[in-house]
């Protein structure tokens, strides 16, 4: 995982992330979820993005129910990423 993320926003770093791998026929992907702090402080943001080999990319995410399953999975083990998602004290 990288440390450092550019947002429209500034940059900024990476304290969490969850990644739900995905496949549609031979295709292979990953949803990602991150929590990133910024560089100067302030308001924490939260991206979703998707992986292909093992590189992030900007576009439209999409979760089957059984992903979202996975996410929920994945989030439980990352409380700061659950909390800013809404899912209570970091309980998904």
């Amino acid at each position: 995982m990288a440390t450092k993320a550019a947002t429209p926003w500034g940059d900024a770093t990476i304290v969490e992330e969850v990644s739900v791998a995905q496949q549609v026929g031979e295709r292979r992907f990953s949803s990602i979820v991150q929590l990133l702090e910024p560089a100067g402080g302030g308001e924490r943001l939260v991206r979703f993005a998707y992986a292909t080999g093992g590189t992030a990319r900007r576009g439209p995410v999409t979760l089957r129910e059984r992903d979202l399953k996975k996410l929920r999975g994945a989030l439980a083990k990352k409380p700061a990423l659950a909390q800013a998602l809404g899912f209570g004290d970091g309980d998904a």
